[in-house]
C-alpha cells in the first residue's frame, strides 16, 4: 500500500520544480569551498606513493631505508613486499610522508626496488590474440527464440538451425563489427584523504561519494570499530562511480598518521589517478541482425568481448545486448579478457554506454542499407505499450520523446540518406540518434529535520553532494513543506555522524533523500499545524504553509507568521526523523526512465576531423525537484558523451603495457569549443510527474556514443566502427570504403 505522503500538484508547488541557483554556488565560485585537497591541519605531513612502473612483474627486493635519509622525510613504509606479483602499472608499492611535498617526492625517488619482468597483455580489442595468450574466458550468454525446441531436440542444435532459418527469411541482414575503447576516470580532484587521530578516534576528510558507508572501510584494517571513525566530505571534485571506498592508500595514510602522531594528507598524483583510480571497461562485438521488409528486427546474433582488468576480467554484461531493443529472437555470447590493468570501477551508468554504442549503431546500419530514415527505423522497432519491442521506458514515452527531439533538431528538414547529403568542399554533415534507459530508484536514506522555536529550520543527513545539487534539492523539498524561501533552510550533510544515507550511485540519491525529507517535513508541519490549530481554533487539517505564514487554505486572514507558529513549540526545537527504504513502494519515488538523443555533426573528409554542431537530449525523470540543477546534470552528461565519442581513450603500449597517455596533456578531453550547441529538454507530462522523483545522474551519458557515431555515418555513408572516432580512424574508414 502506498504511503500517505505526496508531492504538490504542479500548479500548487511553491519551491519544488522551480529554477533556482544552487545553494553552494557562492562557496564554489569564490574558492571558499573546502575540498579534501584544501584541508590543511596543524603539523600536517604530505605523503606520496611510489607507483609500480611496470604492468606485470614480481618484486625481487624493495628497500625504503634510503628514503628516510632524505631531509624532511618523517616516515617511509612499504605497501608491497619482495615476492609480490604486480599485475598493473601504477600500483602503489610504498608511501613516504614528509614535511613538504618536495621532500616526499625526493623520498619516493630514493626508494630502491628491483623487479623480475613477467609477460604482459593489454590488447583487449584483439580477441584472437587474447585467446592465443590464454587470456579469454567465456562469460555467459543467452538465447531466445519464438519457437521452442521439442522434447527430442538438442537445444543448442535447434537454436542454431532456428537462427539460421530466421536470417535466411530476413528481407534485410546487417553484419558488422563495432567497438568502444576503455576510458579512465578523470576526476578533477584525485582520490585521496587528509586524516588525523584524535586520541584513539580517526577523523578522515575523504574525497568520497559514500560518506555514511566508508567508516568501516577504515575501521576493519585499523582494528578499531566504525563508531571510532568520522568521515567528512563537504565537497568532492568528481566521483562518477569511482569513489565508494577509502582504498588502501587511505588506510595507509591513517596508519602513518597513527605511527607519527601527526595528520597526513595523501592524494594520488594525476598519472596515478588515471592508472589506478578506476576506468570504464572496453567492449567489442561481432553482430548480425535480420529484419523484415519494413525494417523491424526479427533476429539478433552476436558475440562480444572486453575487459575489466586483471583482478576481475569481466566485461560488459551480455544481458544488456542488444541495448534497449528486444527482438523476439536472439543469441548472444560474452567473452571476458584478462588484461594487465587495474580493476575497472563503475563509470556513470555501468555497462549501458558501451552496450548502446556497440548495438544501436547496427540499427542505424539497417536504415543505411535500406536507404530509410533512421528515425523511422528506430520508431518502427519500439513496438507498442501492449506489445513492447523495447526494454526500459514505455514505447509511448520513447515515441513522444522522439517527436520532441526531432522537432528540436529539425530532423525532417536536415536528414538525408546516408552519405548523400550536400557537401561544402570536403565537409559533409549528418544526423544520428540513439535511445537509452536506466533503472534509478531511491536508496536508503534517513535524516533529522530540526525546527527551532525562532523559526529556523535545518536538516542533518549523512549524504553527499557530488556537485549535482543535492544541497539545493533538500532545501527545496523542505521549503515546500514549510512555505519558506529555500535559502532559509540550513542543510547539514557530508558527515558520517549524521543520520545514515546511502552512497551516490545508480542515480538513486535524489530519490532517497527527497523522499526522506518530504516525509520528515510533512510530519513536522503536521505537529506545528496542531499547535497553530489550537491557537486559531481551526481544524489543523485545513492549514497550509505558504509565503512565510501558516494559514487556513483559501483564507489568508486566518493565519500566523511562520516565526509565531514556531514559537508555540516552547523552549525546545522540534526534531523529526525522516526515512526512505530502498524498494519501498511510495507515491514519492519511482524508477525506470528513458531518453532520446540526437546529434548533428560536420565531418571533414580530408582531415578526418569531426565537429559537433548540435546535440539534443530529451529526458524523462519523473517529478523534477531542482530544475536548473537537473538540466545541468544532462548538459554535463552530454559533454562527457562527446568526449568519449570523439577524443577520450586509454592508450596502452602493447609490448610493455605502459599507460602512455596518463597525463592531462595527453589524455584528450572535449574543450569548450568542441561541444557545439547543446539543447536539453526535460520530458515532464503529468503522467511522468505523478510517478514521483527519479534520479538522472547516469541516463543522459549513455546514448551520445551511438548517436554521434550514427551522425558521422550519416554524413560519410561509411561507418567508423570504433569509438572514439579520431581523425585517423575516420580517414581509415574512408580508405577502406
Amino acid at each position: 500500500m502506498a504511503d500517505l505522503y505526496t508531492w504538490p500538484a504542479a500548479d500548487k508547488a511553491t519551491a519544488v520544480g522551480k529554477r533556482v541557483k544552487r545553494l553552494d554556488g557562492p562557496e564554489k565560485s569564490t574558492g571558499t569551498a573546502k575540498y579534501t585537497y584544501d584541508i590543511n591541519l596543524k603539523n600536517q605531513l604530505i605523503a606520496k606513493g611510489l607507483g609500480c612502473p611496470h604492468a606485470h612483474c614480481k618484486i625481487t627486493s624493495i628497500d625504503v631505508a634510503p628514503a628516510l635519509k632524505v631531509p624532511g622525510v618523517v616516515h617511509a613504509e612499504a605497501l608491497r613486499q619482495s615476492g609480490n606479483e604486480i599485475e598493473w602499472q601504477g600500483e602503489l608499492l610504498a608511501v613516504v610522508a614528509a614535511e613538504t611535498e618536495g621532500a616526499a617526492r625526493e623520498g619516493v625517488a630514493a626508494i630502491k626496488v628491483e623487479y623480475e619482468m613477467l609477460p604482459v597483455f593489454v590488447e583487449e580489442s584483439n580477441l584472437a590474440a587474447a585467446e592465443a595468450a590464454g587470456r579469454a574466458t567465456k562469460g555467459g550468454g543467452k538465447t531466445q527464440t519464438a519457437r521452442e525446441p521439442g522434447d527430442d531436440d538438442d537445444e543448442d542444435e535447434f537454436i542454431a538451425k532456428e537462427i539460421e532459418r530466421l536470417f535466411a527469411e530476413s528481407a534485410h541482414v546487417v553484419e558488422a563489427e563495432y567497438g568502444i575503447d576503455p576510458i579512465t576516470h578523470c576526476c578533477l580532484e584525485p582520490h585521496g584523504s587528509t586524516v588525523e587521530w584524535q586520541g584513539n578516534k580517526l577523523v578522515a576528510h575523504l574525497s568520497t561519494q559514500n560518506v555514511s558507508g566508508t567508516a568501516n572501510g577504515f575501521a576493519t584494517p585499523l582494528n578499531i570499530t566504525a563508531d571510532d571513525v568520522t568521515v567528512h566530505c563537504d565537497y568532492i571534485g568528481g566521483g562518477f562511480g569511482s569513489k565508494f571506498a577509502p582504498d588502501y592508500w587511505g588506510v595507509a595514510a591513517a596508519k602513518i598518521a597513527k605511527a607519527t602522531g601527526r595528520p597526513v594528507q595523501l592524494m594520488l598524483d594525476r598519472d596515478q589517478e588515471l592508472k589506478i583510480g578506476g576506468w570504464r571497461p572496453s567492449a567489442y562485438i561481432k553482430a548480425k541482425l535480420g529484419a523484415d521488409k519494413d525494417g523491424i528486427v526479427q533476429v539478433w546474433d552476436s558475440s562480444h568481448w572486453g575487459s575489466s582488468g586483471a583482478p576481475n576480467p569481466g566485461g560488459v554484461n551480455h544481458s544488456t545486448i542488444p541495448y534497449v531493443f528486444a527482438p523476439p529472437n536472439y543469441r548472444r555470447t560474452q567473452t571476458n579478457i584478462k588484461t594487465n590493468h587495474a580493476l575497472a570501477r563503475a563509470w556513470r551508468a555501468p555497462n549501458h554506454p558501451q552496450a548502446c554504442a556497440i548495438t544501436q549503431v547496427a540499427l542505424d546500419d539497417l536504415a543505411r542499407k535500406m536507404g530509410a530514415n533512421s528515425l523511422d527505423i528506430f520508431m518502427k522497432n519500439l513496438g507498442t505499450d501492449d506489445k513492447p519491442g523495447v526494454a526500459g521506458a514505455k514505447p509511448s514515452v520513447y515515441k513522444a520523446e522522439m517527436e520532441v527531439a526531432a522537432k528540436l533538431m529539425d530532423w525532417n528538414a536536415k536528414w538525408h540518406p546516408h552519405g548523400k547529403g550536400p557537401a561544402k568542399g570536403s565537409v559533409v554533415e549528418g544526423l544520428g540518434m540513439a535511445i537509452h534507459t536506466w533503472g534509478g530508484g531511491a536508496n536508503n536514506s534517513t535524516c533529522t529535520v530540526k525546527v527551532h522555536p525562532d523559526g529556523g529550520v535545518e536538516t542533518f543527513c549523512g549524504t553527499q553532494d557530488l556537485g549535482v545539487g543535492t544541497r539545493t534539492v533538500l532545501a527545496l523539498v523542505l521549503a515546500e513543506c514549510f512555505g519558506l524561501p529555500y535559502e532559509a533552510i540550513k542543510v547539514n550533510i557530508g558527515s558520517s555522524k549524521y543520520p545514515v544515507s546511502g552512497p551516490s550511485g545508480g542515480s538513486t540519491t535524489v530519490g532517497g533523500v527527497s523522499a526522506a525529507h518530504r516525509r520528515a517535513g510533512q510530519d513536522a508541519f503536521q505537529k506545528i499545524a496542531e499547535l497553530v490549530g489550537k491557537k486559531l481554533e481551526v481544524d489543523p487539517k485545513t492549514l497550509q504553509a505558504v509565503g512565510g505564514r501558516v494559514q487556513v487554505a483559501g483564507n489568508p486572514a486566518k493565519s500566523v507568521s511562520w516565526k509565531e507558529a514556531c514559537s508555540l513549540l516552547g523552549m525546545q526545537p522540534l526534531e523529526v526523523k525522516g526515512e526512505n527504504q530502498s524498494g519501498q513502494r511510495s507515491d514519492l519515488t519511482s524508477s525506470q526512465v528513458g531518453g532520446v538523443q540526437m546529434a548533428h555533426v560536420a565531418v571533414d573528409k580530408e582531415t578526418g576531423v569531426v565537429t559537433m554542431k548540435k546535440f539534443v537530449a530529451v529526458q524523462d525523470m519523473g517529478l523534477v525537484v531542482a530544475r536548473k540543477q537537473a538540466e545541468s546534470q544532462i548538459y554535463g552528461a552530454v559533454i562527457m558523451g562527446i568526449a568519449y565519442s570523439l577524443f577520450e581513450r586509454r592508450i596502452s603500449d602493447p609490448k610493455t603495457g605502459a599507460f602512455v597517455n596518463a597525463e592531462l596533456k595527453d589524455y584528450k578531453l572535449a574543450r569548450l569549443g568542441d561541444v557545439g550547441e547543446i539543447v536539453v529538454e526535460i520530458y515532464e507530462p503529468e503522467s511522468e510527474r505523478s510517478r514521483g522523483v527519479i534520479g538522472l545522474g547516469e541516463p543522459p551519458v549513455i546514448a551520445p556514443g551511438a548517436a554521434i557515431s550514427n551522425a558521422v555515418c550519416n554524413a560519410l555513408g561509411v561507418r567508423v566502427p570504433t569509438l572514439p572516432m579520431t581523425p585517423e580512424r575516420v580517414l581509415a574508414a574512408l580508405g577502406k570504403a
